[in-house]
């Protein structure tokens, strides 16, 4: 770089001699830059800075200092009290610290920030302090009011004896791709630092429950967290949370948490509350393209039913496992608004009308909404994950070959059901080989799975199994949907391809 950069240099250096040299020989000459404007972008204006200037004392760094638990590499050994200090090897407490940034949302000290911000980074962690820093420099202690680790939000509190600067929130249901946007925040450390560009997407999900972000080319970087996305009213319609990059730095893709979704979260925690959502009771699963073809359906609009929680809205509103739900209180349930999303933002106690399908019919249904456990209480509801199941299915059988979905069965008898430790009225057919290079195997299922229904009609034999494929075959269809138990965890559903002859 220093050799490239040396090259330019000299030749700058040259072409400046050369014009010298010049000028004495010909008339004055005028600088291809002199007296030029960019015109701006329609709808932008030709320069931030003045937006820039009354919107940045309200953006703020945020710093903790945390102790961590650290682990003594030579515990247990002749050299545990020599490396430990003296401490017979045991964990020893370090000092760590983290940035991020934050946005002052009232002159009384009330700051929003991301809930990673403020969190400590490490198991055996614990955060000590939180400091605020102005762009004036003045420092702060600040004090945790409330997090929400669902939507990575936090409010923090400072005190001032003054009045402190602050910005409001816009509305970012009117954001459109396309549209200019400004970050500023403290990336790096590098605090201050305000970056442009365009919405790329709205209602972007990335895999969480309640990912509904705005998605911006505007420069987020590590310590841009927390920090606010405005509009070019100088209104925050986002808060910069995460990227999408393959190198930890910025390859234009970022996303921020969208006021429309945050702003009632935060009115909430500043409140001293805890956020409550709304909650059905039932285990859900994406229509993807194969759950949609086995069922007939058009892929990504709604979502399967898995199971339904006893004595929960879903259950008493007459939901069942295998169920479609297309719609909530009239919102319609795609990947853009999820089923899991939709239903938090109901008022508890509330009675909503969901519109499924079942057996290809549509129906209407009213539930009560009810109030989402914590999240450990959720995992005794989920799927567990159990690997003892007995034998895995052999790869190269050729009864399991020889079927159309790529696996053989026999039906249950009391002597299996014995062995395979499952509830004695358990009716349907065992798996007893699969085939390693079909979707059956892709998908997980192996010798020892119980397959209960095909397409929602009970089986009890491989003919039955084999009937209920060429009758998905005559549809059109490509794809099987079936019922599976596995010893140890709930009934499931499964939608299995077709294998091509």
């Amino acid at each position: 770089m220093r050799y490239a950069y040396a090259i330019t240099a000299a030749l700058l250096l040259g072409g400046t001699a050369i014009a010298v040299t010049s000028s004495s020989n010909v008339g004055a000459q005028t600088a291809q830059n002199e007296g030029l404007q960019a015109a701006a972008p329609q709808g932008a204006p030709a320069s931030l800075a003045d937006m820039v200037e009354k919107l940045q004392p309200a953006v703020v760094n945020i710093s903790t200092k945390q102790r961590v638990q650290v682990q003594n590499p030579f515990a247990g050994t002749p050299f545990g009290d020599l490396f430990g200090q003296g401490q017979g090897g045991r964990p020893q407490t370090r000092q760590a610290q983290s940035l991020g940034s934050g946005f002052l949302i009232s002159a009384d000290g009330y700051i929003v920030t991301n809930n990673h911000v403020v969190s400590a980074g490490a198991e055996g962690a614990s955060v000590d302090s939180i400091t605020v820093t102005m762009t004036n420099r003045e420092e702060y202690p600040a004090k945790l009011v409330g997090r929400d680790p669902a939507t990575d939000l936090a409010v923090l509190k400072i005190s001032a004896n003054k009045p402190l600067p602050f910005v409001k929130f816009g509305d970012s249901t009117r954001a459109r791709v396309g549209d200019w946007v400004v970050a500023i925040g403290n990336p790096f450390a590098l605090s201050g630092t305000v970056t442009a560009g365009i919405i790329s997407a709205v209602h972007r999900a990335t895999g969480g429950t309640y990912d509904k972000f705005i998605q911006t080319d505007a420069s987020i970087n590590q310590g841009n967290s927390g920090g606010p996305m405005f509009d070019m009213r100088g209104n925050v319609i986002g808060i910069n949370s995460q990227i999408l990059s393959p190198t930890g730095g910025n390859v234009g893709i970022g996303f921020a948490i969208p006021s429309e979704q945050a702003l009632p979260i935060i009115e909430t925690l500043r409140t001293g509350k805890a956020v409550k959502r709304g909650y059905l009771g039932i285990q859900i699963s994406p229509l993807g393209e194969d759950m949609a073809e086995s069922l007939g359906l058009a892929k990504n609009r709604g979502e399967f039913v898995q199971g339904v929680e006893p004595g929960k809205g879903a259950d008493r509103a007459g939901i069942k496992a295998g169920d479609v739900i297309v719609s909530v209180n009239g919102v319609e349930v795609t990947p853009d608004q999820n089923l899991s999303s939709i239903v938090a933002n109901l008022p508890i106690g509330s009675r909503a009308p969901i519109v499924l399908i079942r057996n290809g019919q549509r129906q209407t249904v009213n539930a009560v909404i009810g109030e989402r456990p914590s999240e450990d209480e959720l995992t005794s509801f989920a799927q567990p994950q159990d690997e003892d199941f007995g034998q895995q299915s052999n790869p190269n059988s050729s009864d399991a070959s020889a079927q159309s979905l790529g696996l053989s069965a026999i039906p249950l008898t009391p002597s299996i059901i014995r062995q395979l430790g499952i509830p004695d009225t358990t009716r349907g057919i065992v798996i007893t080989a699969v085939d390693a290079s079909t979707d059956a195997a892709a998908k997980g299922l192996r010798r020892g799975d119980v397959i209960i229904t095909a397409n929602n009609r009970p089986v009890a034999s491989q003919a039955e199994l084999d009937a209920a494929v060429k009758q998905v075959v005559a549809q059109g269809r490509n794809a099987v949907l079936l019922q599976v138990l596995r010893r140890g965890q709930p009934v499931t559903f499964l939608p299995v391809r077709i294998r091509d002859k």
